[in-house]
C-alpha cells in the first residue's frame, strides 16, 4: 500500500514538471512568435504572404500542425496587444536561447522581412533593434540577413 501512494506521488511530481516544461516552451514559442508577428506589421501591411510565411515558420520550426499554429498566432497576438514593448519577448527568449538559437531566430526575422520580396525603413529599423534586444551583435545580424538572401 505505502509502495503505491509513493507511485502515485512520485507519478504526479513526474506528470507537473512535465507540464511545466510544457508550459515554458510554450511560452518561448509564444514569446517567438510574437517577434516575427511585430516584425510582419512594422510597415503597416501584414500581408498574406507575410502571415504564410510566419505559419510555415511555426509549422516548421516547433513542429505544429495547422491548428496548433493558429492557436500560436492568435496566442501571440494578444500578448502583443496587452505589452507595452517587446523586451518581455526577447527577455524571455534571452533566458531561454543559446546564442545559435537566437541567431537562428535572426534568420526567420529577416526571412519574415523578405516575404514581401522588399526591406521598409521601418523593418529596417525594428530588425536593429531586435538584434540589440537579443543581445546579438552586428555582423550576426548581417550573417543572418546574408544566410537568408543566400549571398553567404
Amino acid at each position: 500500500m505505502l509502495s503505491k501512494i509513493k507511485d502515485f506521488f512520485n507519478n504526479s511530481a513526474s506528470l507537473e514538471e512535465s507540464q511545466r516544461a510544457e508550459s515554458a516552451e510554450k511560452r518561448i514559442q509564444v514569446a517567438a512568435c510574437a517577434l516575427l508577428i511585430e516584425m510582419a506589421k512594422t510597415d503597416n501591411e501584414f500581408s498574406d504572404e507575410e502571415q504564410e510565411r510566419i505559419v510555415s515558420i511555426l509549422k516548421k520550426e516547433f513542429a505544429l500542425s495547422n491548428e496548433m499554429s493558429d492557436e500560436l498566432m492568435e496566442l501571440a497576438n494578444e500578448e502583443l496587444k496587452a505589452s507595452l514593448d517587446l523586451w518581455q519577448f526577447t527577455n524571455l527568449i534571452n533566458n531561454n536561447y543559446s546564442v545559435d538559437e537566437k541567431i537562428r531566430l535572426m534568420e526567420l526575422i529577416w526571412k519574415v522581412v523578405y516575404a514581401d520580396g522588399k526591406l521598409d525603413k521601418h523593418e529596417d529599423y525594428l530588425v536593429k533593434k531586435l538584434a540589440t534586444l537579443l543581445n546579438l551583435r552586428h555582423k550576426e545580424m548581417i550573417d543572418a540577413k546574408l544566410k537568408v538572401l543566400g549571398k553567404k
